[in-house]
């Protein structure tokens, strides 16, 4: 809402300054939003009155004036201005005067005839646009007052941002009330007396929709002159409160808006025919508002129509066929009460707001709606003449303020100050808000212009308010702090975090309800959690997977030119679970997901780029879970590829997924390298092994290889799951390091090279004279894996004739170690 701070200030005169007036209202919940003044800086501007105007004797379009201003002494003054006349008053700049934008009037001569000064329009003084001649002041202006004073142009103009609880502060007497309330300073209202009817014209009024209307007043006021100007008072404070002035029983009905807040309307009586009805529209009912737009309207829309057709939409926009013109002599003045829910986005479903919608729509003081006629009334008699007749007036049933019961206890414990009785019941006064006592609590009957008064708390919220926000002490909360016991057999999740950072990944919080799509595409779940109001369209589902906004993220980083990714996430997912949880029906396990993108490493020298695979998220993740025991068993996912893709297994038991993205899901979200990814339950990366003392052993390592040839559809896994589960205790590491395929290896074979640590903590166990068999009849004591070893590059060295150097398979192509 936008007014003059001169205007408010008539009502309601705090002794403080502008800006300390603003800082009030901003406090009080009123904020603030913009502060201007009406005028920007200039000085020595006057009135100015033109006693005779006569043509320049060197230029057709210059004129010579001659001018009044209050000293005593006429000055000659040359203007160009097309509507200069004499008898006119205007503003008149003095030699030495500073106009805006730093502009300096002189005594000088203009086609040889001396101007002392410069008569200005209101695009000079900076106060309006036009330009297309003198501003033209009243006839009561004073000769030589300065122009500043005479129009008010040290007046500021405030906008409050206002919530929408406050429609009682949409009009200057509500202002009125919060700030006398706030600072204690006495208000001045306007004194509204009953217009006496001094003819006998009425209108029949009939609620067809009382619950929409429930009090609707009107009169008939005959023999106006709708040529009459608008006064200049009033048309300044329009101006300034951001409304165009149109004629002068228009302006009327929006001053007295923007006075008591009570939206009003002018019908041109003579266009009228009937009954005046305030009823819901009919099917395919049309209307022609002020506005131009032709609406077809719906059965839910408030209507205002005589026995005809309809006049106007209730509570928001008059009807064009209904409207006054400037030949009109007969009005009927409306005013009524049109509750919230009636008016409640009904404008904005056909496209437009007005500030009838505006204010109705959070609630109309239902208790002054005939002190309102009676005012607009009054100002039409006083500015276009006529004669009124009664006030006819159709009620139904309005709301009832239900009592609000509050606690001083209550007070005290959500503000945490404690406020006596009496001091409650100052500020309920100041308030007008009336109350009874029972025993130690104040029961609280909000006023009709309070709409937003309806529990508890809303009363403690006034009560804030006055009290001051700046006067609650923050003092700094207080606590006993002790240290949580953390266990050695869980790992914090901080450290969880600070090992992905280490290992180049960056952390992203993404929203937990993701589009539809995603669901089925990573997650393969038919079982959706659906959003009963999601905050978007296509964010309708509960996730079940972490990688749908990961892979927005980095499509969101490859638009912006980043070719190398490294995400990871923490959070919930949410599955339908008969079983229940936490939430009965559903179960929210903690997940984690981390995803790499691009190259192995960043650009460098060292060493050749390649792209990120499935070995190198595999190491991360085996880095994360260590030292716990981790298997990766083959295993089909639907959002990864089916030949790059593993089930995590830990300690058993299944934890979640590794693996390439799949092409089918690559080519669909338009990703030029293929994503590797892992997605594993939170606690297994959370679950820690307690450190066991062991024997630091003084004998040296012994280091064997052996190769063994096996099936080519054996799974690493399976075999060095079979060492694990017989080597012997002397055996402390085994390890693939290299894979044959090709000549002098069977057809349908594959050829594994295994490194072999041992180390005995008493002995030495390169002196062992024990000797074993062949690795190929199950003999896994050490000197069996070491004669093993032996015999098979005999063999492969006689295969190779000792001229070839054995090459290194990965995922199945050999290349040249």
């Amino acid at each position: 809402m936008k007014f003059s701070e001169s205007w408010l200030r008539s009502f309601v005169d705090p002794a403080c300054t502008g800006h300390e007036f603003s800082h009030l209202l901003t406090m009080a919940g009123l904020e603030v939003e913009e502060e201007e003044t009406v005028a920007p800086f200039f000085d020595q501007v006057v009135v100015g009155h033109l006693l005779a105007v006569d043509k320049h004797p060197d230029a057709d379009r210059l004129n010579v004036c001659r001018v009044d201003v209050g000293t005593g002494e006429v000055l000659q003054i040359v203007c160009g201005a097309p509507n200069a006349a004499a008898g006119i008053k205007v503003p008149c700049a003095l030699p030495g005067a500073e106009l805006p934008g730093g502009f300096r009037i002189k005594v000088a001569k203009v086609r040889g005839v001396e101007s002392f000064g410069m008569l200005c329009s209101a695009r000079e003084l900076g106060i309006a646009e036009d330009a297309s001649g003198l501003l033209v002041l009243g006839d009561d202006a004073p000769p030589g007052e300065d122009i500043r004073r005479h129009l008010d142009l040290d007046d500021r103009l405030l906008t409050l941002k206002l919530t929408p609880n406050r429609a009682d502060c949409l009009s200057l007497e509500g202002l009125a009330r919060e700030v006398a309330a706030l600072t204690g300073t006495p208000a001045r209202f306007i004194e509204v007396t009953a217009v006496a009817a001094t003819i006998e014209s009425t209108r029949a009024l009939l609620l067809d929709a009382p619950e929409a209307c429930p009090r609707y007043c009107g009169r008939v006021i005959a023999g106006v002159d709708a040529r009459a100007a608008t006064p200049d008072w009033m048309r300044r404070r329009l101006e300034r409160s951001g409304i165009r002035p149109i004629s002068a029983l228009v302006d009327i009905t929006n001053y007295v808006m923007l006075e008591v807040g009570q939206p009003l309307h002018a019908f041109d009586n003579t266009r009228l025919s009937g009954t005046i009805h305030a009823r819901m529209a009919r099917p395919a009912e049309t209307i022609l508002l002020l506005n131009e737009q032709k609406l077809q309207l719906q059965a839910d829309v408030l209507l205002i129509a005589d026995d005809q057709r309809p006049l106007a939409m209730g509570g928001i926009m008059g009807g064009e066929e209904s409207g006054i013109t400037l030949a009109t002599t007969e009005v009927f003045l409306e005013a009524a009460f049109f509750a919230p829910a009636a008016i409640a986005g009904r404008a904005r479903r056909y496209g437009f707001v007005s500030d009838a919608s505006h204010r109705f729509e959070r609630g109309v003081d239902f208790g002054g709606t005939r002190r309102a006629l009676e005012r607009a009334s009054q100002l039409v008699i006083d500015i276009c003449g006529g004669q009124a007749g009664p006030v006819s007036e159709a009620l139904a049933t309005l709301p009832v303020r239900q009592p609000v019961r509050l606690r001083p206890a209550r007070v005290a414990k959500v503000l945490g100050v404690p406020f006596t009785s009496e001091r409650i019941a100052e500020l309920f006064a100041r308030l007008d808000l009336s109350f009874a006592r029972d025993g130690d609590d104040f029961i609280v009957t909000p006023p009709s212009h309070r709409f937003d008064i309806e529990i508890e708390e809303d009363l403690i919220e006034e009560i804030a308010r006055l009290h001051g926000y700046e006067n609650i002490p923050s003092p700094a909360p207080q606590g006993l702090l002790s240290m949580l016991p953390q266990t050695e057999q869980a790992r914090p999740l901080a450290r969880v975090r600070q090992m992905l950072a280490d290992c180049g990944y960056q952390e992203v919080v993404n929203f937990a309800f993701v589009e539809e799509a995603w669901e089925a595409d990573f997650a393969g779940n038919d079982q959706l959690i659906r959003l009963a109001n999601p905050i978007a369209s296509q964010l309708s589902v509960m996730r079940s997977s972490l990688l749908g906004g990961l892979l927005a993220n980095l499509a969101s980083n490859l638009k912006r030119r980043q070719s190398r990714v490294r995400l990871f996430e923490t959070g919930r997912c949410f599955f339908r679970d008969p079983q229940g949880g936490p939430v009965a029906g559903f179960r929210q396990p903690w997940k984690l997901t981390a995803l790499a993108y691009g190259t192995a490493f960043p650009e460098q020298w060292g060493c050749a780029a390649r792209n990120v695979d499935f070995f190198d998220v595999k190491a991360d993740l085996e880095l994360l879970l260590a030292p716990i025991d981790v298997r990766f068993d083959k295993a089909l996912h639907p959002a990864l590829h089916p030949g790059r893709s593993a089930r995590v297994m830990v300690v058993g038991k299944a934890v979640g997924f590794i693996g390439e993205l799949h092409p089918q899901w690559q080519q669909k979200y338009e990703l030029p390298l293929p994503p590797v990814f892992f997605e594993i339950d939170l606690d297994a990366v959370t679950m820690a092994r307690v450190p066991q003392y062991a024997e630091v052993s003084r004998q040296p390592p012994v280091i064997r290889d052996m190769a063994v040839v096996v099936d080519l559809a054996l799974e690493l896994q399976q075999l060095i799951a079979g060492l694990a589960a017989n080597r012997p205790a002397i055996v402390r590491e085994i390890r693939l390091f290299d894979v044959y395929v090709g000549r002098g290896v069977e057809v349908g074979k594959k050829s594994l090279a295994f490194r072999i640590m041992m180390q005995d903590t008493q002995k030495n166990v390169a002196r062992s004279r024990s000797r074993g068999r062949h690795a190929a009849t199950g003999d896994l004591s050490a000197s069996g894996i070491c004669s093993a070893a032996a015999r098979l590059r005999r063999e492969r060295n006689d295969a190779y004739q000792g001229r070839t150097r054995r090459p290194v398979v990965r995922e199945g192509r050999p290349q040249q170690a």
